[in-house]
């Protein structure tokens, strides 16, 4: 039987406090859930990162319909690999995206995560997290935007200068050892993705979900992964990014809760593998 999946998405708001369009995307496939979130770029006119988890979406669809049990990592890194040939991109200048891919097989559960949209799952033992911590454990020097928020420093374009400036340090990081990886142009990113290989008997459910949505858990506290589960379960997923809208609203200025954005585009699909009926 395949799963129940069910998806919610919100678009995000900017530094100016107004709404920007969500440069997250999901892809809902019969047995698999894909979900990426480009990253936001602060130069103007160039492609940006919801442009590219457009383009690299779409192509991991097909690549995931035209083969179903192809490993993991070869499909994302021959989809990085198509991407970047057929548009010119050039590892290092290219826009970029995490991503996230749940399969679900007649006896096993796949997953991968590349960067911070981490993959949850409700198995039989408790809570499973497959993620990719490198870029949150970066060093930070504890200043930069972060600090001037939690000074009461507000967005607006004080914290736009302090963010491009932060966004140029860890750029320098991107796809290079003892730094970060991501999907942008470089298919050998792909072989620095996290995997994790479940029976299926073994799994309740599942989430997929943008940094928007996992900051809940891990920057804001208002939830753990357990309480993310069940509000998704009884509520859908919707309520699951109204509750982190809720603490965001509660936070205009960011000094609580030190963030780029005013609030993150948020992506969250949530898969019931005992459906009933």
């Amino acid at each position: 039987m395949s799963p129940r999946i069910e998806c919610a998405e919100a678009d995000g708001v900017g530094v100016d406090g107004r709404t920007r369009p969500s440069e997250d995307r999901i892809a809902v496939l019969e047995n698999a859930v894909i979900l990426l979130d480009g990253a936001t770029n602060l130069v103007p006119g160039r492609r940006s990162g919801g442009w590219y988890a457009e383009q690299l979406c779409t192509e991991l669809s097909a690549r995931l319909r035209a083969e179903p049990d192809a490993g993991l990592v070869t499909v994302l890194e021959t989809g990085i690999a198509e991407v970047a040939e057929r548009f010119g991109l050039v590892p290092g200048d290219s826009p970029s995206a995490t991503v996230a891919m749940l399969r679900v097989g007649a006896d096993r559960v796949d997953a991968l995560v590349l960067a911070d949209s981490p993959v949850v799952l409700r198995t039989s033992e408790g809570i499973e997290v497959l993620a990719d911590d490198r870029l949150r454990e970066l060093p930070r020097s504890g200043g930069g935007y972060r600090k001037r928020l939690a000074e009461g420093g507000g967005f607006g374009e004080g914290h736009l200068a302090a963010l491009r400036a932060g966004a140029e340090a860890t750029g320098r990081l991107r796809n290079v050892d003892g730094g970060f990886w991501v999907a942008e142009a470089d298919p050998g990113a792909a072989r620095q993705a996290v995997t994790g290989s479940w029976p299926r008997g073994r799994v309740r459910a599942a989430l997929l979900a943008s940094d928007g949505v996992s900051c809940a858990v891990d920057d804001y506290e208002i939830l753990d992964w357990a309480g993310v589960f069940r509000l998704a379960a009884e509520q859908g997923p919707g309520a699951v990014i109204e509750a982190v809208h809720t603490a965001e609203r509660a936070d205009p200025d960011g000094a609580r809760w030190p963030r780029p954005k005013v609030s993150d585009d948020k992506a969250l699909a949530y898969l019931d593998l005992e459906p009933t009926g």
